[in-house]
């Protein structure tokens, strides 16, 4: 189905694309859906991308198993849409940084820092949100 979908999305990217149609309107939509489908196959193939969406998968059955309500829901699926931007755009640095500085230099290495850094924030923010839902859902903290 994913792959479907993607072969679908890049084929209205490739005729518009073949045609020299301008992207304006339903056009640029549709482009930028494909490209956006592109990146996220992109992201996909990431071991970190992968991993955070089990990460978020087993916060759902946490949540379910504490009867958390639909807002902590709301909740973490607005995390995983942040944590999964903070990845790309770490996977787009880490990918312009191997192409700038395929060599190992303090460069490369503290731009990858940086980028994981931010990962990282992310998934502390998800962590701490997970405990405290889980926490007020039984009963150890009332806000």
């Amino acid at each position: 189905m994913k792959k479907r979908m993607l072969k679908c999305t890049e084929a209205v990217v490739d005729t518009f694309e073949k045609k020299g149609m301008a992207e304006k309107g339903a056009a640029h939509v549709f482009a930028a859906f494909g490209y956006s489908m592109q990146g996220l196959q992109v992201l996909l193939r990431e071991e970190a991308a992968r991993l955070e969406l089990i990460m978020c998968a087993v916060s759902m059955v946490l949540f379910f198993a504490v009867g958390a309500g639909a807002l902590a829901f709301a909740g973490l699926l607005f995390l995983l849409c942040l944590i999964l931007t903070v990845e790309a755009l770490n996977t787009a640095i880490e990918i312009i940084v191997d192409k700038v500085s395929p060599e190992r230099s303090d460069f490369a290495k503290q731009t990858k820092d940086l980028g994981s850094t931010a990962v990282f924030f992310m998934l502390l923010a998800h962590c701490v949100y997970v405990a405290a839902v889980i926490a007020h859902n039984l009963g150890w903290v009332a806000w």
